[in-house]
Formats: C-alpha cells, sequence, structure tokens
C-alpha cells in the first residue's frame, strides 16, 4: 500500500539532545529552590533522620558548616525550622527572642548576608501538644493563636530573617501577621503564605524531623481537606487580599492541579512544596534500586514548575544543585 505521508512530524523537534534542549519549554535552575533545614538545641548534634536518608538535624554550632555546602552550590534559600528541647502550652520558643530560629537566623546572616533565610512561623515544633496554635477544649482557638503568631513573625524579623512564611492555616493568620510587621516597621518584609496546606498523609517523615507530632486529634480542622479543589482558590484569594506575597501550595506532587489553579488566577510568585513523605518515598525507591532517582526526581520537579510553579522547596535541592553542575 501507498503510505499517506500527510500528516505532522513532531519528532523533527526531538532527533537530538542539543534539539530537545533548544525547545524544552520548562527548565530547573539552582535559584529555583529553597532548602528546608532542621536546627536543633545542644553541640555538636548531627543526626539523620531516620525517615528521610540524607536530610539532618544540625546544632547551632555545625548549622555554618551546612550553609556552607548550600551556598558552594549556589542555593540561594534556605528555610529553618526550630526543634527545641523544651517546649509549652502555648508555644514560647516560638517568639522568643532567643529562639532557635531567631538565634539560626542572626548566625546565619552573620556569616552568609548573601543567602535569604526563610523562617517558617508557626507553633507546633513548639507546643507541648504539637498544634499549631493555642487549645480551648480540645480544639485551636484561631484568634488566640493569631495574636502568638504575630509576637512570632515580628521576633523573626527583628532577628533578621528576609522571609516570614506562615505555615499554621488559621483564618486571618496573613493580615495580623502583615499588619504587625508593619507596626513593628518592618514593612518591607515580605510574607511567603502557606496559602494552600492539606491536611495530608504526605507530612509524616516532616513530623520525625521537626518533632512536631500532635499528641491528640489531627489538624483536619485548619488545614484543608484533599477532596477539594475550589477552596484552594479561596484559601488563595483571602491570603493575597490580605496582603501576601507568595503562595505555596503544599504538598506539590499530589496537588499538582491546584498549583495550576492557583497560576492561573494569582500573579504572585507561586511555591511549590515537595514535601517530605514525596522525599522519602523516592529515596526508599532508590535505596532498594528500583527506580533511578535522578531521573525520577528531575522529572518530578520539571513536572511542578510545568504546572506553574516558579520556586520549590525541596530536601532534593543539594542533589538537584549537583545534577545540574554536572550537567554544564
Amino acid at each position: 500500500m501507498e503510505l499517506n505521508t500527510n500528516f505532522k512530524r513532531h519528532r523533527r523537534l526531538r532527533s537530538s539532545y542539543s534539539m530537545r534542549a533548544m525547545v524544552r519549554e520548562n527548565h530547573l535552575r539552582v535559584e529555583d529552590f529553597i532548602y528546608p533545614m532542621f536546627v536543633v538545641e545542644g553541640s555538636n548534634i548531627k543526626k539523620e533522620v531516620p525517615s528521610m536518608p540524607g536530610v539532618f538535624q544540625v546544632s547551632m554550632d555545625l548549622l555554618l558548616d551546612e550553609v556552607k555546602e548550600v551556598d558552594d552550590l549556589g542555593i540561594q534559600s534556605i528555610i529553618l525550622f526550630g526543634v527545641p528541647n523544651d517546649k509549652d502550652e502555648v508555644g514560647t520558643g516560638a517568639y522568643h527572642n532567643h529562639g532557635i530560629v531567631q538565634e539560626a537566623t542572626r548566625l546565619v546572616k552573620s556569616k552568609y548576608p548573601n543567602i535569604l533565610v526563610v523562617a517558617d512561623t508557626c507553633l507546633c515544633e513548639y507546643t507541648s501538644h504539637g498544634h499549631c496554635g493555642v487549645i480551648h477544649n480540645q480544639d485551636v482557638d484561631n484568634d488566640e493563636s493569631l495574636k502568638l503568631l504575630a509576637k512570632t513573625a515580628v521576633s523573626q524579623a527583628e532577628a533578621g530573617a528576609d522571609i516570614i512564611a506562615p505555615s499554621n492555616m488559621m483564618d486571618g493568620f496573613v493580615r495580623v501577621i502583615r499588619e504587625a510587621l508593619d507596626e513593628a516597621g518592618f514593612t518591607n518584609i515580605p510574607i511567603m503564605s502557606y496559602a494552600v496546606k492539606y491536611a495530608s498523609a504526605f507530612y509524616g517523615p516532616f513530623r520525625d524531623a521537626a518533632d512536631s507530632t500532635p499528641q491528640f486529634g489531627d489538624r483536619k480542622t485548619y488545614q484543608m481537606d484533599p477532596a477539594n479543589r475550589l477552596e484552594a482558590l479561596r484559601e488563595a484569594e483571602s491570603d493575597v487580599e490580605e496582603g501576601a506575597d507568595f503562595l505555596i501550595v503544599k504538598p506539590a506532587m499530589s496537588y499538582l492541579d491546584i498549583v495550576r489553579d492557583v497560576r492561573n488566577n494569582f500573579n504572585l510568585p507561586i511555591v511549590a512544596y515537595n514535601v517530605s513523605g514525596e522525599y522519602s518515598m523516592v529515596k526508599a525507591a532508590a535505596q532498594n534500586g528500583w527506580i533511578n532517582e535522578k531521573e525520577l526526581v528531575l522529572e518530578k520537579l520539571t513536572s511542578m514548575k510545568r504546572a506553574g510553579a516558579d520556586l520549590i522547596i525541596s530536601y532534593f535541592a543539594k542533589d538537584v544543585a549537583n545534577w545540574l553542575k554536572e550537567a554544564k
């Protein structure tokens, strides 16, 4: 039979590596990444998180070694999580002027002023009950929690944090924090809001790293139902109206449709949080020889950029930075 060749030749643009690189629509850059770091009290501590191979809890005296590695790789942003020894009902360590994140921020900024320090602004790592706010009658009191979150944000800004990242999902948290920052003279400090944060099963390994597992109940009364899509737009819209400068979608991998929805509806920088469970699954599969880790990670993170993310918070940031260097 005579072949009808009246069809489009899409493969022309896939014929070689150079051709594919020329027409590639989305790219990963080291500048796109924010690397999470867990700071603990004590000295000479570098403890690997059992459920997160390659991720460590680090004491203050070793923190700068970790930051130097990040800086040498060209990663320009880190997000700090504190793991204190002492906790109480109202999370005092979160907003104490000499809290662990505040002290870590001062140290990093004194030695690496070029590194952007993002301060995670929440109470769960500092409360004895593990919830993200003040507890009344076995429930998180939204408005009482806002007062403490505002204090936390101001103390972090005073310590030198470049960006405040509230992750608590209280109603009105962006407005209250914005007003508190402005009143304290920090009008130029941006808010990277965890605008769309789902009550996800993907957070398990993080709770090992940050010692933040709730001691009772769960977080489903303040984090979002994974079944909901339109609610995400309502949440993001509120944060934009209240003064957010960045919008985070968390988790990322199972919520790429939400990343795209938020990208299509808002013009602020969009941040995808490639969370701990997403990291640990890949690491476990790689350790068993079931996958090609490098190829899978790069594909997964590229999908987040393709969905509309401008920035990615990821525990893979150092790995990716090394892979991108090798590719040059």
